[in-house]
């Protein structure tokens, strides 16, 4: 009999897997997504302190104020951490996708930051 594995399962099986080869430091941190049915959430992490060192959501009042689809409000929030890193004297990350397919909003925020003018 074969044991159902949920799509979460699947999803944070496919993340410890990227976590694994992923890292980031202060001089080139970790570009972390999440996507919720909703919203997205991305944030530069120094993983060798453990801490955040930008971070932007599609929940912002600039971006959430916009009326575009999904898709288009990841690019603005690539768009908006890139700003952030930049203010904050970081021009190169890792990109950690989560778990995610690099498709659809995920690949939005890339091109976003990528526009910004994050490297990675």
């Amino acid at each position: 009999m074969k044991t159902m594995i949920t799509k979460e399962a699947k999803r944070q099986k496919i993340r410890y897997r990227i976590r694994k080869k992923v890292s980031g430091n202060a001089q080139k941190p970790r570009l972390s997504v999440f996507r919720s049915n909703s919203d997205i959430y991305v944030q530069l992490i120094d993983d060798t302190t453990g801490t955040t060192l930008a971070a932007a959501s599609s929940r912002d009042k600039d971006i959430a104020a916009q009326k575009v689809n999904k898709t288009e409000k990841s690019k603005l929030v690539g768009a908006a951490l890139a700003a952030k890193a930049k203010a904050v004297g970081i021009t190169a990350c890792t990109f950690d996708r989560g778990g995610y397919l690099y498709h659809g909003r995920v690949k939005g925020v890339a091109d976003g930051a990528r526009e910004g003018g994050l490297q990675f």
